[in-house]
């Protein structure tokens, strides 16, 4: 009787999945808890049922009908066999498993966060060269001047007449054929970067509310559980080296979640807490201090970089070695001052990594921060202000060169950093060890970066094409080093907020620094008058506003024109936006709130 039953309920079965539509069934079937050869079995058995009923039905299906299934069921292997392709492309995914099994999710966030970014700036290069770059090479005229190789380095000579830099770009209007359709370079300069900063606003709101909603409000964040040992195993891994490898990984998981289980609270006497403040505040003060020397010392120097252009562009081996002082000097500070940095944490002796990291980064954004804030003014005040032809185009070439001395510093930091330290400590004096890896100095890094690029986007629109590949050799030569030089933190830790720190400092301070310098550059500056598209013009917004006055006599163009009056340059929308958009957030904070509270009742229910 029970084998009766048993094969009722899968005809019973067979008969339910033969009545549904092809994609239902298909999705069924692959939910089914059940082996592949079982799914087979049961795929064969209904399609030998639909071929039984269509032939009582005496309804054979027409030649066109057979051919359109067959064309289906070759798309849908051809795109099985594709994404299949493109998952073995993505040469970090067993990277980053590696990397989370050997070393904890504290430093495997640091290269997360790593490939995040150099998405972005493949994104980034896309739009650029797509709607900007490619429409100027219809219009670019031939490149005068001899190529020697130090342009590399120094992005001076030959590129200045390239694609690569703002005055470069023509300011009319691209027509290749008569009466044909035109491309407005001005507007397609101005609205590439507009919208473009406008999608990067989304992304990193939407990154920073995702990330959150990971890592604050899930409950399985909060606690350690019984299913991460029991549940977590996939029995679908059969090789021994992926079998290894997840067992790594779940073993440093439940290392990291004991560790904040079982988190100690020490108690200090009075005296040890006295001390302990006066070295927090004097580590404070001399962090500071250093911070503050180093932007002088970038004023001043950035002052001297500036008299070497106005006296002129001369192509030899000296003028053009003088070109990289100032980023030299400027990588140099940012790489020498972090090490200071972290041994005044170590110092310090915090009671967990977390506050050790925390407080570093916070020392470095406020160094990198401000040694960019005062290159923002030399740029902005000074270089445009004066005598030169094309300012624009200097300001482009000075970020082009500190991109690239800090990429250049960045792998020097990972030989001598890492690998010297690791020779030093394994040989000269063992009682050091091999070296931890500086998560704190690698995302500053990262988000100096990306900062400048960003800010290099309206004077070098291929600058995330530059940073794109500087990203991308990063990756693997960090990955190298870390699996070589370095060893598991001392201290095992669980790291599920640290991802949502980086996207927060990614977006404030420096994302929103760089829109207050873009819109400075676009609404208040006056543009050269002899370079780039927006020649001639008072400022590059100006551009916008004779654009909405050519609408004003088209009748279609009416709706348009009643945004740009109503909308972009109405005050008070945009005041009524911001509030809306607090009392939103005000209200979704408490949302939380209140969720929270409801997790810690419930889990005291569950405990009890």
């Amino acid at each position: 009787f029970w084998f009766l039953h048993g094969f009722d309920a899968e005809e019973d079965l067979v008969g339910n999945l033969a009545s549904m539509s092809t994609n239902e069934r298909i999705k069924a079937i692959q939910k089914m808890p059940e082996t592949m050869r079982k799914k087979r079995e049961i795929r064969n058995k209904v399609l030998k049922e639909i071929s039984k009923k269509s032939r009582q039905r005496g309804a054979q299906p027409s030649c066109c009908s057979q051919c359109l299934q067959g064309a289906a069921v070759s798309f849908r292997r051809f795109g099985n066999t594709l994404s299949e392709y493109f998952h073995q492309l993505r040469v970090w995914h067993k990277t980053l498993k590696i990397i989370g099994a050997e070393f904890g999710t504290s430093v495997l966030s640091y290269f997360v966060f790593l490939k995040w970014l150099l998405n972005f700036n493949i994104f980034s290069f896309l739009i650029n060269f797509s709607f900007i770059t490619i429409p100027q090479f219809l219009a670019a005229e031939p490149n005068n001047l001899s190529f020697t190789g130090l342009e590399l380095f120094t992005g001076a000579g030959y590129f200045q007449q390239t694609v690569l830099y703002y005055g470069f770009y023509t300011n009319v209007t691209i027509s290749k054929m008569e009466n044909g359709l035109s491309y407005n370079m001005q507007l397609a300069y101005i609205f590439t970067v507009g919208i473009y900063f406008v999608i990067c606003f989304l992304i990193l709101l939407f990154s920073m509310a995702k990330s959150f909603s990971q890592n604050f409000i899930n409950p399985q964040a909060f606690s350690v559980n019984a299913s991460r040992l029991l549940c977590t195993w996939d029995f679908n891994i059969t090789n021994e080296k992926a079998v290894k490898l997840k067992q790594k990984n779940l073993h440093t998981q439940i290392k990291e979640g004991l560790t904040e289980v079982n988190k100690e609270v020490l108690n200090f006497s009075l005296m040890e807490r006295v001390l302990r403040v006066v070295i927090h505040h004097l580590a404070w003060v001399a962090s500071l201090g250093t911070a503050v020397a180093a932007c002088a010392g970038v004023y001043f120097l950035s002052i001297d970089n500036l008299k070497l252009f106005m006296k002129g562009h001369r192509n030899d081996l000296e003028s053009q070695t003088a070109m990289l002082v100032l980023p030299v000097i400027v990588s140099l500070l940012n790489t020498l001052i972090p090490f200071f940095f972290s041994w005044l944490g170590h110092l310090e002796r915090f009671q967990t990594p977390g506050q050790h990291i925390y407080v570093t980064i916070t020392r470095n954004i406020i160094l990198k921060i401000s040694i960019v804030g005062i290159l923002c003014y030399y740029w902005l005040n000074i270089v445009a202000t004066s005598d030169s032809q094309c300012w624009e185009t200097l300001v482009g070439q000075d970020i082009y060169r500190l991109v690239l001395v800090d990429f250049i510093f960045c792998l020097l930091g990972s030989f001598f950093g890492e690998f010297l330290r690791r020779i030093i400590g394994t040989t000269v004096c063992v009682s050091l060890g091999l070296p931890e890896f500086d998560i704190g100095r690698n995302v500053l890094d990262l988000i100096y970066a990306q900062t400048l690029t960003w800010i290099g986007i309206l004077f070098s629109p291929l600058l995330p094409g530059i940073q794109m590949i500087a990203f991308f050799i990063v990756f693997f030569v960090k990955k190298v080093s870390l699996m070589r030089n370095c060893q598991p933190p001392r201290k095992v830790w669980r790291t599920a907020q640290m991802t949502t720190s980086f996207i927060f400092l990614l977006f404030c301070p420096s994302f929103l620094g760089v829109l207050s310098v873009i819109g400075v550059t676009v609404w208040r500056l006056k543009p050269s008058e002899e370079c780039g598209p927006f020649r001639g013009l008072s400022s590059m917004y100006a551009a916008v506003a004779a654009w909405i006055q050519t609408l004003e006599s088209y009748t279609a163009s009416k709706w348009v024109v009643w945004i740009y009056h109503n909308l972009i340059t109405n005050e008070l929308f945009f005041f009524i936006l911001s509030s809306f958009v607090l009392i939103v957030t005000y209200v979704y904070w408490q949302i939380i709130r209140g969720r929270k509270t409801m997790t810690k009742l419930l889990r005291k229910q569950v405990n009890n």
